[in-house]
């Protein structure tokens, strides 16, 4: 499957912004999709994935009330609002296919191009 990013930019602290990565195709049901991030200097980290159900959603503790993950099923695409920004939230967002590894959720090898978020303080 074919992933690509949009909605990157640049807000200020407190604001707010909107990621859409839209597959090529339908995965499987066994999969889901979500958002890994990658700071300048930083390892990148895990951001949120849900179930193409929809029935399930995952967030890393440090946006945990601050960013929803939604998905248009009819559409291939899901969607990350991002609210209430940090300066910390700055990074590359990469959207990614994931899979259940144990209790455990981690990317396949299928990544779509990243998307600049910029938050100023």
């Amino acid at each position: 499957v074919q992933l690509q990013a949009f909605g990157g930019g640049l807000v200020q602290a407190g604001g707010s912004l909107r990621l859409s990565c839209a597959a090529s195709e339908r995965i499987f049901s066994s999969y889901l999709l979500g958002w890994s991030r990658q700071a300048p200097g930083k390892e990148r980290e895990f951001v949120a994935a849900i179930t193409w159900s929809g029935s399930s959603t995952y967030y890393a503790d440090s946006v945990k009330g601050r960013f929803t993950i939604s998905r248009d099923s009819a559409k291939n695409t899901v969607y990350l609002q991002m609210n209430s920004l940090k300066s910390e939230d700055t990074a590359v967002y990469y959207c990614a296919a994931y899979e259940y590894r144990g209790t455990s959720v981690v990317p396949t090898d299928s990544w779509g191009q990243g998307t600049l978020v910029t938050v100023s303080s």
